[in-house]
């Protein structure tokens, strides 16, 4: 049984959710009582408008990026750097048989799907080399003709600090696993090959799912019409944890601080923000902004949708 069922007995919610610190649900800021009965009806026009494929409900479409840290890997900001990139080094052979079927775990079933070898999914992960270091070598370390290895010391040209960082992560094993993904259906544990990297203290995961078995996100209902003024729309989820959605909205340069606006319903929740608009001069400029909302029930399976385009909002956490 699908978990959203037990919301059906809810009524549909438009809540204000905390734009600061400090601002709990249901209280907004002075932009946002004006614009809630505008953000009420384009957001049930874009609800009323979502009818996605079964591929949405019986298959497998995620709603996360296909690279996944599982825990803290203890970021540094050279690491990150690097993580984000995807500059890595590997130290192992790349194991090139492709395994055997895999499973999906969602909260209302199973899945059977066909893998990828962990030799293609490090191809995907890995995106190339650093640039050149300006000023330090790229290996930490030396070895003197007929001395220890050592590091380079402060008479050496290499030995400044890079204006860049430009160090990539090195994987030193590899072995099929899973990761927790926000998809369609919820959050599933889908098969990944973890890699170990030296640098980080939790693996990344890349998922092994093959393409052919990976649906696609569908666009949203673009006839719902421009935005009515003093509202902005989502751009994507950066975090989801039990009734909490965290989110960037898009604002002018100007603009005063966002107030989140959400609807909820049985099958979706709608997001987006309402704002004070500048009134004078300002440059010409999309600013992405934080905020947050508490939901009146845990999110499960409901479907997470930009009040702008209709479409449903993918999490992205890194950067």
């Amino acid at each position: 049984m699908r978990r959203s069922i037990a919301l059906l007995g809810l009524p549909l919610l438009v809540l204000a959710g905390c734009a600061a610190p400090g601002v709990g649900p249901g209280a907004s800021s002075p932009a946002g009582p004006d614009q809630r009965p505008a953000f009420t009806r384009h957001a049930e026009e874009v609800a009323a408008r979502w009818h996605p494929g079964p591929q949405w409900r019986d298959g497998y479409v995620p709603l996360q990026d296909a690279t996944v840290l599982s825990g803290d890997p203890g970021l540094t900001a050279e690491t990150k750097v690097a993580f984000t990139a995807g500059w890595y080094r590997d130290q192992i052979p790349m194991p090139a048989a492709v395994p055997p079927q895999g499973t999906i775990r969602f909260p209302d079933g199973e899945l059977r799907v066909p893998l990828v070898s962990a030799a293609d999914a490090y191809a995907q992960l890995d995106r190339g080399d650093p640039p050149p270091c300006d000023g330090r070598p790229r290996e930490p370390l030396r070895t003197k003709p007929g001395g220890p290895t050592v590091e380079p010391g402060p008479d050496d040209a290499a030995s400044t600090t890079a204006p860049t960082p430009c160090v990539p992560l090195t994987v030193t094993a590899v072995r099929l696993g899973s990761a927790p993904v926000w998809t369609s259906r919820g959050r599933a544990e889908v098969p990944a090959w973890l890699f170990t990297v030296e640098e980080l203290a939790v693996p990344v995961a890349r998922l092994a799912v093959a393409p052919r078995a990976v649906g696609t996100v569908p666009g949203g209902a673009a006839d719902t019409g421009p935005l009515p003024a003093g509202l902005v729309a989502a751009q994507e989820l950066r975090a989801v944890a039990d009734n909490r959605l965290d989110y960037l909205v898009g604002v002018g340069a100007c603009d005063g601080a966002p107030t989140p606006l959400v609807r909820e319903g049985p099958d979706v929740v709608v997001v987006g923000a309402a704002v004070v608009a500048a009134t004078g001069p300002c440059t010409m400029q999309l600013a992405l902004k934080p905020v947050s909302v508490t939901l009146a029930a845990p999110l499960g399976d409901r479907t997470v949708l930009d009040v702008g385009s209709g479409a449903p909002l993918v999490v992205r956490t890194g950067g």
